[in-house]
């Protein structure tokens, strides 16, 4: 077989191995080699002893960590250059994409110097921190990073694309911290997102189920949307805790806007009331439809704890009453005080 053909295709098969490069781009560079031919490869050979391809891979990063550091401005603008092309981190200007690319930059060299991802982890949380309130998505910190990827391998294989067998080595070097990092800096970012997002959730779920204290030991439930399981436990919690707190003697829970429960959650309504009861609280339920008092019926609850009033006014009403408190007309009480 022709070395010349042998050594191209050895040479595409190791941009594959890194995702980058296209066929053109592969003959371009073989071509390149061959051009320089034997004054290149004496280059080569000044900078790596002849035993170089006898060592192991890890004998190989510190001079590829020496390369990326000596081009460090150089490749960290092309890097830049890339993101701002690919439009990625848009919601971030143009100063603060270079900012992040010089200290991630930074990083990614360390942790190839170093093997070690707990300082690149935190950062990466930083960054993901900072970022991902202002709309970045996940996609555009993995394209981020991989653009990194694709400029460094690129620029090791124009430094060493004349000695293939040399190449071959570096990229064993290189690879996978390479994919390393790339996972580090993915996962890292993924985990804080999800931490947002549960955070998000539940902010939005208490939002979603207000207590409202109306007057002392009067508290309100509105409750709007769809009940689950999740969030009727969610409400109990957040009940319970309201009656503790403010000294509650009677709850109003008022299911209006609830469109329609299951017997789960139905039964876990009916513990609710039960869990009130305890702490020293009585619970009046607003807000019933037809279909919901039917689905209560029909699953054979016990409602006998259950006291139910047809609308929110009328239960406010049934809980001053509780209370304690008179209940009358403003007309009523201006005739009693004309007399």
């Amino acid at each position: 077989m022709n070395w010349t053909g042998r050594f191209q295709r050895r040479l595409r098969r190791g941009m594959t191995r890194l995702g980058i490069g296209t066929t053109a781009e592969v003959t371009t560079m073989y071509r390149t080699a061959v051009e320089r031919g034997t004054s290149h490869m004496s280059e080569v050979s000044t900078s790596f002893s002849a035993d170089s391809l006898a060592r192991p891979v890890d004998k190989l990063l510190p001079q590829l960590v020496e390369h990326l550091r000596q081009n460090r401005t150089a490749l960290r603008e092309e890097w830049a250059r890339r993101i701002s092309e690919a439009r990625l981190l848009t919601a971030m200007t143009p100063e603060e994409v270079f900012s992040e690319a010089t200290s991630t930059y930074d990083y990614y060299v360390e942790v190839l110097e170093t093997g070690s991802v707990e300082a690149l982890q935190a950062y990466a949380r930083d960054l993901s921190e900072r970022i991902i309130p202002r709309g970045v998505e996940t996609d555009e910190i993995l394209g981020m990073v991989l653009l990194l990827r694709d400029v460094l391998a690129r620029s090791l294989f124009e430094k060493y694309q004349s000695n293939f067998e040399l190449l071959n080595a570096v990229l064993d070097a290189y690879e996978p911290a390479a994919n390393r990092i790339a996972n580090t800096v993915g996962v890292s970012f993924v985990q804080e997102r999800e931490r947002v997002i549960r955070q998000q959730q539940e902010a939005i779920r208490e939002l979603s189920t207000p207590v409202l204290q109306v007057r002392e030991q009067l508290l309100i439930l509105p409750m709007i949307g769809v009940l689950d399981s999740q969030r009727a436990r969610q409400l109990t919690e957040q009940l319970l805790r309201a009656i503790r707190n403010n000294r509650a003697k009677v709850v109003v829970i008022d299911i209006t806007g609830v469109p329609d429960i299951d017997s789960t959650v139905a039964n876990h309504l009916v513990q609710t009331v039960d869990a009130s009861g305890l702490m020293g609280a009585s619970v009046i339920m607003t807000g019933l439809s037809s279909d919901i008092a039917l689905t209560l019926v029909t699953i054979g609850l016990d409602l006998s704890k259950v006291n139910a009033v047809g609308d929110l006014q009328g239960g406010i009403e049934e809980a001053e009453r509780l209370l304690g408190y008179e209940v009358s007309r403003a007309t009523d009480r201006n005739e009693r005080d004309s007399r």
